[in-house]
């Protein structure tokens, strides 16, 4: 039996540099959210709990988090999978625990908390 050559390609010789291990362990101490928010049309508390989750996105996780907005009159079956019965709803599919809060997103304070995050100040 032939022993398998080694490849040399130039990706192989490369050794991470700082910014790959800083990037690395930011990930491992700021988790990625993964967010869902649900809402009814074009009400107004609707456009307001979009607008308040962006903006606290946008403040508190920056750059590290997924939103996606489901007008449930749209796309009723993904209200009907996740058992929605009442909007705006925002769901935190990550990191773990899985959170719901219902509402316009108004409250600083309880959407933090909802999201397991801390209120800077």
């Amino acid at each position: 039996m032939k022993k398998p050559t080694k490849k040399s390609s130039p990706e192989g010789k490369r050794k991470p540099g700082l910014a790959g291990k800083l990037k690395q362990a930011s990930h491992s101490r700021q988790p990625k959210y993964v967010l869902r928010l649900y809402i009814s049309g074009s009400t107004s508390k609707s456009a307001q709990a979009v607008e308040n989750i962006k903006r606290v996105c946008e403040q508190h996780l920056k750059n590290r988090y997924d939103l996606e907005v489901i007008d449930i009159y749209q796309q009723a079956h993904l209200a009907r999978d996740e058992q929605i019965v009442a909007v705006p709803t925002l769901i935190k599919r990550l990191p773990p625990p899985l959170r719901r809060l219902i509402g316009d997103m108004s409250d600083l304070k309880k959407v933090l908390f909802g999201l397991d995050l801390k209120i800077r100040e």
